[in-house]
């Protein structure tokens, strides 16, 4: 059996899973695994240093796998944006029919992308950003709870309230995102109204993750309580894997009155990036990981993972839930 979902019927793939893009991480090794396994796998295009480069990934990902997948392109405040035009135009000369928009105002991204005939995904982390979304035009939403790695909002809501306060108000389909990594989670994203679930820690910690194998051991090792939130005091919070350097950020912004400029050194993405795919150093930099590393306990490969979490899935809700119904005959005579 399979679990058929809005989500995997809009975007043709075999199982309600996807991989949201995932700064460093989101390159066309996993992408393939992913989408080889029956989910559906994001490109990072920004991990990629040009236009051009991300045209190449497309390209190799095309090498690795049939199946859809698609590209993630985030929009954020910068002094010097990055030439989104060109990235835009990237992916849709590449043929790429599936995209996940993250940030700030997509409009025009997805007025373009939508005028070429390609589906939109945007991860937003509260409701009101979701119906804003919904109105854009957008084919679905991945809606982030506080429980996430990377950016969650400021309003700290955790999934067990946002997933359902945005199912009873958004009408297109919606993914589960934050806190998700397991066939249980799979199952209560489901039950709360989305449409599927969308993994990023989870899939860090895989065979085929690009990323130096000490940080895959460490989510490992790590619990539920190993994760710091930065950039709090500066009103752009984000959840990062707790270390040498997480915590010194903490420590100065606890201290009051600080500015990015008293952090900037610590958390570079340059020094994450050479410890998570050079040197190995864990407590080298900054780097995202959610709370989903307490029930992280192995390092499968993308298509044991998916297999695993669907068919567990399937049995929760054949077996245990199944068997918690009670015909009304049999509540009689229980009592």
């Amino acid at each position: 059996m399979a679990i058929r979902t809005r989500f995997t019927e809009m975007f043709g793939v075999e199982h309600p899973i996807a991989q949201g893009g995932m700064q460093w991480v989101g390159r066309a090794e996993l992408v393939a695994a992913v989408a080889n396994a029956g989910a559906l796998g994001f490109i990072t295009a920004l991990t990629q240093p040009t236009p051009e480069d991300l045209a190449k990934e497309i390209a190799r990902t095309k090498e690795m796998t049939d199946k859809p997948f698609g590209v993630n392109l985030t929009i954020l405040p910068a002094i010097t944006p990055p030439p989104y035009a060109e990235y835009r135009a990237a992916i849709i000369e590449s043929g790429v029919k599936i995209v996940e928009t993250a940030g700030y105002k997509p409009q025009e991204h997805v007025d373009h992308f939508k005028a070429h005939g390609i589906k939109v995904i945007h991860k937003c982390t509260a409701v009101r950003h979701a119906l804003s979304a919904e109105r854009m035009g957008v084919d679905a939403i991945s809606i982030d709870g506080f429980e996430c790695a990377g950016h969650p909002g400021e309003d700290d809501i955790p999934g067990l309230i946002l997933i359902p306060a945005a199912a009873d108000k958004v009408k297109i389909p919606m993914l589960a995102s934050g806190g998700f990594g397991d066939a249980r989670g799979l199952v209560a994203a489901l039950a709360l109204g989305a449409d599927g679930i969308n993994m990023g820690t989870r899939f860090c910690a895989t065979k085929e993750a690009p990323i130096h194998e000490n940080f895959k051991q460490q989510m490992v090792a790590n619990d539920e309580r190993a994760t710091d939130l930065i950039f709090r005091t500066l009103h752009n919070t984000a959840r990062v894997a707790k270390n040498a350097i997480s915590q010194q950020v903490v420590a100065i912004e606890r201290a009051g009155g600080a500015k990015f400029e008293d952090v900037r050194e610590l958390v570079t993405g340059a020094r994450g990036r050479e410890a998570l795919q050079g040197s190995g150093d864990t407590d080298a930099g900054i780097w995202s990981a959610g709370m989903i590393q307490g029930l992280i306990h192995d390092i499968p490969s993308c298509h044991e993972l998916i297999d695993r979490i669907v068919s567990e899935a399937e049995d929760l809700i054949r077996g245990r839930l199944n068997g918690m119904l009670v015909s009304g005959a049999a509540r009689v005579a229980a009592e």
